[in-house]
């Protein structure tokens, strides 16, 4: 794939690669968290999230899961909740040229934080 933008970065392709997770996991995050839900659109939410990220330059893979638990738990009287950071567990793929990295947004409960890593 033609990178128009190649010349405004001074880094690796692994760099680049990372640098682009990082991007993706950031707008996946910041885009989602707050969606109403409860246990009847988990499926198709975790699709569309799938779905958007797999439509961006150099995704190659994208998982996405929505812990189900947690949302039974949290339910409140009108059965729904907002989606939370530690609901998610997401794996991309990036492929920039012939780099390709994992990058996961996941839940670390030793932490308490929803960790943005490569793997």
């Amino acid at each position: 794939m033609h990178d128009p933008a190649e010349p405004h970065f001074n880094c690796t392709d692994r760099e680049r690669a990372i640098f682009e997770a990082g991007i993706k996991l950031g707008t996946i995050y910041h885009q989602y968290v707050g969606v109403p839900i409860n246990l009847s659109n988990l499926d198709s939410l975790a699709i569309a999230i799938r779905e958007s990220v797999l439509v961006q330059p150099f995704v190659s893979g994208a998982e996405v899961k929505i812990d189900p638990e947690m949302v039974k738990k949290r339910q409140g009287v009108y059965k729904y909740i907002t989606l939370a950071g530690e609901m998610l567990d997401v794996k991309i793929e990036i492929t920039y040229k012939k780099e390709k990295v994992v990058a996961r947004l996941n839940y670390i409960p030793d932490m308490a934080y929803p960790l943005m890593y490569i793997e």
